[in-house]
């Protein structure tokens, strides 16, 4: 996985909770006069023992959130893609997910008693209750995009996404199924440590009166939905959700109380397994669905001669633009490059993570193939949903560099700014603390 992700190392939280410089990571010894460990083995080729690179990888995993980058672009690309898809729907919320759809609440009810499926929409029937819950939605949405109290937020995007896409579940495509998957991911990950406002807090743990005061509501609703017996789904969401408020407390008072001590570490390290697992479960998850989406088209008889393009370009449904489908359907060569090209691009793609400029190529690919799914076809959020969920296997480097392109457009914006308003030049802190990219 780490090789996957270019050795991507991030920024770990400070012990007041905040996100450090990389100036404050610890660092390995680099010379004898630096460390009072006996040198290890090294075979013959001279390449270090097992025992030793073992080590390394355990001590790696445990003290490093991997793929920082990676995990904030995931976190943005899915929260921006639901937060776009409910925005975009606002006018017919009712007819997908609300009282006026074509499945009723009574079909709904014994829907989820026999999927048992969560879904807050299921709490009640009132339609005041349907539109505080899409609010909640869209405004989760929005703040985790932005990076406002990450795993907060986190968690209150899952309980949007569930409940929604669980209330009607035949109103989605692919691209829900993958949201539906990577909202659950996202609450077990780290993926606020750089590109969010909490990357860039400033305020004291001491003085923090948002955190505590969110924590208390979502204890006070979640421990009313338990008495009452309103949470729904298995028996393992209302233990999960149990959990994360539990851990996200103990988190905020040892950070508070005893930020030096072996409890915060034993916490740091418990943080970052379950972050750097839950990445290569998302990497896992990709390529799972690329290795059955391309073997199943080999199946395919349409797929097999090439022209299996030529159809869905003479759907009216899928041809927002029809001269443009028109042009691509009436070239045979064209139809049959994209057909193959498609089925070998995903079938090859998971074979290509240890050889990394193959990797790059061929992920570059598949997001030009989801963003001409999305010109084409007609299906944006889907496309969304795919290319968000190939960032995870985009190279640090590039990420690094397309964060600094974006601070250099972000500063040149503020500069202009003051000149046209000279009285914010007096106020640098504010605009620091407004800028989203570290």
């Amino acid at each position: 996985m780490t090789q996957a992700l270019d050795n991507g190392t991030p920024d770990r939280e400070n012990r007041t909770g905040h996100e450090p410089h990389a100036s404050h990571m610890p660092h390995e010894p680099q010379g004898p006069h630096q460390s009072h460990e006996p040198r290890r083995p090294r075979d013959e080729s001279g390449r270090r023992s097992p025992d030793r690179r073992l080590a390394h990888a355990i001590q790696r995993v445990t003290s490093t959130a991997l793929g920082p980058y990676q995990s904030a672009v995931v976190r943005i690309g899915f929260s921006a893609t639901w937060l776009l898809f409910l925005l975009w729907e606002f006018p017919h919320r009712h007819e997908l997910y609300g009282p006026e759809g074509p499945w009723g609440w009574d079909m709904a009810q014994q829907l989820i008693a026999n999927n048992h499926a969560f879904t807050a929409l299921m709490w009640s029937d009132s339609a005041v209750w349907f539109e505080c819950l899409y609010v909640m939605a869209v405004l989760s949405s929005a703040l985790l995009m932005l990076g406002w109290r990450t795993r907060a937020m986190s968690v209150l995007f899952m309980i949007g996404v569930l409940s929604l896409q669980n209330r009607s579940i035949f109103m989605g495509d692919g691209g829900d199924n993958v949201i539906h998957l990577m909202a659950i991911y996202l609450v077990l990950t780290r993926c606020g440590q750089v590109w969010s406002l909490d990357s860039r807090r400033r305020t004291d743990r001491a003085r923090d009166v948002a955190g505590p005061l969110l924590w208390t509501v979502l204890g006070v609703v979640l421990a009313a939905g338990t008495a009452l017996d309103r949470i729904g789904g298995e028996w393992w969401v209302t233990t999960l959700f149990w959990g994360l408020w539990v851990f996200h407390g103990v988190w905020w008072a040892v950070n508070r109380r005893a930020p030096g001590s072996e409890l915060r570490t034993l916490l740091d390290v418990l943080a970052n397994l379950v972050h750097n697992t839950t990445l290569a479960v998302i990497m896992a998850e990709v390529c799972l669905i690329y290795a059955t989406a391309g073997w199943y088209k080999i199946q395919g008889s349409r797929w097999q001669d090439g022209t299996a393009l030529y159809y869905p370009l003479n759907l009216d449904y899928f041809t927002p633009w029809p001269a443009l489908s028109d042009i691509l359907a009436g070239s045979g060569l064209i139809v049959m490059l994209v057909t193959y090209g498609t089925v070998i691009v995903q079938v090859a793609f998971p074979f290509t993570l240890f050889n990394r400029k193959v990797k790059n190529v061929l992920l570059a690919a598949m997001m030009l193939e989801h963003a001409g799914i999305a010109l084409l076809l007609g299906l944006p959020f889907f496309s969304m949903a795919m290319i968000a969920a190939d960032a995870v296997f985009l190279p640090t480097a590039f990420l690094v560099w397309l964060g600094g392109r974006v601070a250099l457009g972000r500063d040149r914006v503020f500069r202009s700014r003051a000149k046209r308003v000279p009285e914010q030049r007096d106020a640098p802190d504010e605009q620091a603390a407004r800028t989203l990219v570290g």
